[in-house]
């Protein structure tokens, strides 16, 4: 079983080639190339083919190589969405997916695009929290990811951003319900304040909780908190590895449910066994 490791997805400015380079070195799972937000407009066509140049130089290892494009409806949408298809990367972020049309606008935009390039979309409107099930399932026609922009969302709610988050609880679990209705990966969004450790790791042990596949990040001090928290603990491994055993002794074979330790393991938790196995095993080469 393969389980692609997205614990730390790490936006970096594709205007600053300096910045993508040294992604080439650190030790996140993905690289998000953004042509988005943390982009001026004077410098969006010169940061498109920053972000072209270097999926395509390499370089970058297992790291799992996304580009953030420009919305529909900006004057940079189409030229994004065109050089992304054919740059070779791994997968393209979408920002403002509000509804299912526009799921399927952007893969009108993408159906010259190779099979295996991935559509990730942002959770980051209040329009779109009511329609994550519908969001997710227009997004099967290609791997995806929902990826949750909280910025966005305070400032349309008008909603404080605290370290606690509580005004976005609800809709966190909503996102990875969607996602994982739909066999969608989910991705907890940025934690603003980055010299904070002690906040960053509340928040990511919270993601966790809540079923997040990984987090996003604005600093490569970062990364560290986020790949700890995100990796199966030695608590969560040694519980999968004794239930995947328990369950292969020829008189279990049967059986439902079984007792594990102090608990009772059901059959149905064998899937999650495995993975937390083999996520470990992917995650310490």
């Amino acid at each position: 079983m393969t389980v692609r490791p997205r614990r730390s997805a790490l936006y970096m400015p594709a205007s600053n080639t300096r910045a993508i380079e040294k992604a080439r070195t650190l030790p996140c799972d993905v690289v998000i190339l953004d042509l988005e937000d943390a982009v001026a407009p004077e410098a969006k066509e010169e940061a498109r083919a920053n972000a072209v140049a270097a999926v395509q130089a390499g370089g970058f290892g297992r790291r799992e190589l996304v580009i953030r494009v420009n919305a529909l409806g900006t004057p940079w949408a189409e030229a994004d969405l065109e050089a992304a298809a054919t740059s070779g990367a791994d997968a393209i972020l979408a920002p403002k997916v509000s509804d299912a049309a526009t799921v399927g606008r952007y893969h009108a935009a993408l159906a010259h695009a190779p099979a295996g390039l991935g559509f990730w979309a942002m959770v980051e409107t209040s329009r779109a929290i009511f329609r994550l099930d519908a969001i997710a399932e227009a997004m099967a026609a290609r791997s995806g990811a929902f990826v949750l922009g909280a910025n966005d969302l305070a400032k349309e709610m008008c909603a404080r951003l605290t370290v606690e988050r509580t005004p976005f609880l609800g809709m966190m679990a909503l996102a990875v319900a969607a996602a994982r209705g739909h066999g969608l990966a989910v991705l907890d969004g940025v934690y603003n304040a980055f010299d904070d450790d002690a906040g960053l790791e509340r928040q990511c042990i919270e993601a966790k909780a809540y079923g997040f596949d990984g987090k996003t990040l604005i600093h490569p001090r970062q990364v560290e908190i986020a790949n700890r928290q995100f990796s199966p603990s030695d608590e969560e491994l040694a519980w999968a590895e004794a239930a995947i055993s328990a369950f292969a002794v020829p008189e279990n074979a049967g059986r439902g449910a079984i007792r594990v330790g102090g608990e009772m393991v059901e059959r149905l938790h064998l899937d999650q066994a495995r993975k937390i196995v083999a996520a470990a095993s992917d995650r310490s080469r």
